[in-house]
């Protein structure tokens, strides 16, 4: 779970980048439609964003921006994945799930949605861009984001047993061979890390290599005992 929360985090702080260009990521769609000869229709679908990268983009700084778009919901799309693998689900966070799976869907028709209070983000288009072309594209990364925080806090009170934890365990031949050698080497398994351990504190010690050692009889110089 917490690796999931930390995902998401990230994609969190990475979408606060893109939200701050979103005069750049509508200025790099306008460019495209134009084109594209593509005008009158609204964007609809991540894969209209994806056609206008891959063949209506004319300079550098409308394919990174469309890229950035892009990635964010390609990352969203991996993280829905880590979701369905986290546990079996519940009918509320199954319910949310869905929904996630259904908005990161490439052809899925994202035009009528609107991300509303405490998103401002269709509040920076003028009135027809957001009614007509823009609002429903700007609006899909934030309410894909609200739906995975709440799965996020719907799932954290599930007991642990519910989740995937994924632990790896001893393979039974290597269990079968540890309690070989235990055997006839007379030492319990496990006892070996302990050992490794305590050499390794030893040998930090001063003159711990010269322990035990007795020294050498004194000898006059050129002399004999």
């Amino acid at each position: 779970m917490n690796e999931v929360k930390e995902s998401l985090r990230s994609i969190e702080q990475r979408y606060r980048l893109f939200q701050q260009q979103q005069f750049t990521f509508i200025a790099a769609l306008e460019h495209c439609r134009e084109a594209a000869h593509d005008k009158i229709r609204p964007i609809t679908s991540i894969e209209q964003v994806q056609n206008y990268a891959d063949h209506h983009c004319n300079n550098s700084t409308d394919r990174r921006i469309l890229l950035m778009f892009l990635d964010t919901c390609a990352e969203l799309s991996k993280l829905c994945q880590c979701f369905e693998a986290l546990h079996s689900g519940t009918p509320v966070t199954n319910n949310l799930l869905e929904k996630c799976k259904t908005l990161v869907s490439q052809s899925n028709d994202l035009s009528s949605l609107r991300a509303k209070y405490p998103h401002d983000v269709v509040n920076h288009l003028s009135c027809d861009e957001a009614r007509n072309h823009y609002g429903g594209v700007v609006s899909l990364i934030p309410i894909i984001l609200d739906l995975m925080k709440e799965w996020v806090a719907h799932s954290e009170k599930l007991p642990r047993k519910a989740l995937h934890v994924s632990e790896p365990e001893p393979r039974p031949e290597a269990t079968a061979g540890a309690a070989r050698l235990s055997q006839t080497t007379g030492t319990r398994p496990g006892s070996g890390k302990h050992q490794c351990r305590q050499l390794r504190k030893d040998s930090l010690k001063p003159g711990g290599r010269d322990r035990g050692c007795p020294k050498p009889p004194w000898r006059p110089p050129g002399g004999k005992l």
